[in-house]
């Protein structure tokens, strides 16, 4: 058995630290989305902030600025697009910057067509690593399925798509389709990766990544496209409910594997944001730089 539903996945390209501009281009974009029919859409990684973490780390920019765009859950960017699923009559699900006392999280929420928050989620992995005194970038701390209109669904996030057994814990948790909020790579390797996700778990996912969308049922690509502005839309097959088992053993192995692999991530992006702070010196100098 099958609940079949029409989705949207969104492309495009968000403005740097400017909540406002951000909301209006993704809530014209959810307008769109539904008038082409989309009972679903879901929008890019960090599409409310303009997703700057990349820009903190590298130093252009101070981490104090990450305070200027992380938002709360309960403040007014969210009430806005509970406000707007209700009125479209639509689910809505996107990435953003969410504060949490001091520390901030790349968050993926979602909201149902009655206007609730019914589920979010913290990124996993990281490509760039992490570090202690990251508290603009902490690491999720576990992966959950959520209800939602059409059953329930799990979450992951951009680099996350890469690992099986971040896609595997929420599809043991319940999960029987899966969204991923991305802003990272467009390769024909990624579309490769998450439909291998999807294969491997039997689920349904909808990709909204900046330059490329992504619609998968059944184990086949519905839908895809790498225009940077874009709206696709597609219809997937969601399977029934099946019974939850051995999560939290892959929740453990993850848990214990990403222990080790983050600081690696972290010395190698390091060691490669050295290199290039010493290049721009050299060069400034007048030297060559090879």
């Amino acid at each position: 058995m099958f609940t079949t539903i029409d989705v949207a996945a969104i492309s495009f390209r968000p403005e740097k630290f400017n909540l406002q501009a951000n909301c209006d281009r993704l809530e014209d974009a959810f307008r769109r989305a539904a008038k082409g029919g989309a009972q679903l859409a879901v929008g890019p990684e960090g599409v409310v902030e303009g997703y700057v973490v990349n820009d903190i780390i590298t130093g252009e920019v101070p981490a104090a600025k990450m305070n200027d765009v992380a938002i709360t859950l309960r403040g007014p960017e969210i009430g806005r697009f509970k406000k707007l699923a209700k009125e479209l009559k639509m689910s809505l699900a996107f990435g953003c910057a969410e504060k949490i006392g001091r520390n901030v999280y790349n968050c993926a929420v979602y909201i149902n067509q009655t206007g609730k928050l019914c589920g979010k989620y913290h990124k996993m992995q990281l490509a760039e690593g992490s570090h202690a005194s990251w508290w603009f970038n902490r690491l999720g701390r576990n992966s959950r399925a959520f209800n939602t209109p059409y059953g329930k669904a799990g979450f992951l996030i951009c680099n996350d798509r890469w690992n099986e057994d971040i896609a595997r814990i929420p599809v043991l948790d319940g999960a029987r389709y899966l969204l991923i909020p991305s802003f990272g790579s467009c390769s024909k390797s990624q579309d490769e990766a998450v439909l291998a996700r999807a294969r491997e778990n039997g689920v349904p996912i909808v990709e909204a990544n900046v330059g490329v969308t992504l619609i998968i049922s059944r184990g086949e690509v519905v839908a895809v496209s790498r225009q940077e502005n874009k709206i696709l839309h597609g219809t997937i097959d969601i399977p029934a409910a099946a019974g939850a088992a051995n999560r939290d053993t892959h929740e453990r192995r993850f848990l214990r594997w990403r222990k080790k692999e983050m600081p690696i991530r972290y010395a190698q992006r390091m060691k490669h944001q050295r290199k290039k702070i010493k290049a721009v010196k050299h060069n400034s100098k007048g030297r060559l730089v090879s």
